[in-house]
């Protein structure tokens, strides 16, 4: 395990359940889990499983290989901000850099649609913070999830979980219209605003005065001084108060 890590693993009975309930069978989450600063996190399966691998970095780096239909493995690389799906029935293996660990999200799933949301997704897809990015809500939906599965495996939870899958997914793979619904609540002349909007998109990272600062286009100086006037707080202490905040909705 790692320090902060969290799993959850459905038991077969309740997977066995899933397969015979119409608004569950066609998408459903398998085991999922979250590993931050994952240090020597390896996995090699050279005998293929019938489940579909969802891996988001949100920090640090790793790689990984999955062989294609003719025997040959590709290898990619894989940083923050970026996401691939491993397809079902592919043998594999997925590694964190030894010198800068990932810290992973990830997802097993099934279901009579579930290769639906693999199209080009082997390689790495780009999920870069930015004004309309929204990546702070799609973290709390994977929070979501994960908790209402903690609370039970009733019915009504599981198909409420597969409603919600549904989205999760439908967010990467059609991002730019999930980003566009978000236009009209954001002003774009308020770099304050703006800049609380990048902090909550790298809540997991460890940004500096300068990339805040850059993010909304103004110097580190003067960012610093309008931010503190307009909130109270230097930026840096806003950001800490905003991972503490974090940190608590998580316990």
């Amino acid at each position: 395990g790692f320090i902060g890590s969290r799993n959850l693993v459905l038991p077969q009975m309740v997977l066995a359940r899933i397969k015979s309930e119409p608004l569950c069978k066609h998408l459903y989450v398998t085991d999922m889990g979250y590993y931050p600063h994952a240090s020597f996190h390896f996995m090699e399966r050279l005998s293929p499983i019938d489940q579909y691998i969802f891996i988001y970095c949100i920090d640090g780096c790793g790689s990984y290989w999955i062989e294609n239909s003719d025997g040959i493995r590709e290898e990619h690389n894989v940083g923050a901000n970026q996401y691939f799906i491993i397809p079902a029935g592919r043998p594999h293996c997925y590694w964190a850099d030894k010198s800068d660990p990932w810290t992973i999200y990830w997802i097993h799933f099934k279901g009579t649609l579930a290769s639906s949301y693999v199209e080009r997704t082997i390689t790495p897809k780009d999920i870069n913070p930015e004004l309309h990015s929204r990546i702070s809500l799609r973290i709390d939906m994977f929070e979501e999830i994960f908790n209402t599965l903690k609370n039970g495996y009733t019915i009504e939870n599981l198909q409420y979980i597969s409603s919600l899958f549904h989205h999760y997914l439908g967010s990467l793979r059609y991002i730019q219209q999930y980003r566009n619904a978000n236009h009209s609540l954001v002003d774009e002349n308020n770099a304050i605003q703006n800049a609380i909007h990048y902090m909550k998109e790298n809540l997991e990272k460890r940004l500096t005065l300068n990339e805040i600062a850059q993010s909304v286009g103004y110097s580190a100086s003067y960012f610093s001084s309008i931010f503190k006037k307009e909130t109270g707080y230097a930026p840096l202490n806003y950001f800490n108060l905003l991972k503490i905040q974090q940190a608590c909705f998580l316990i």
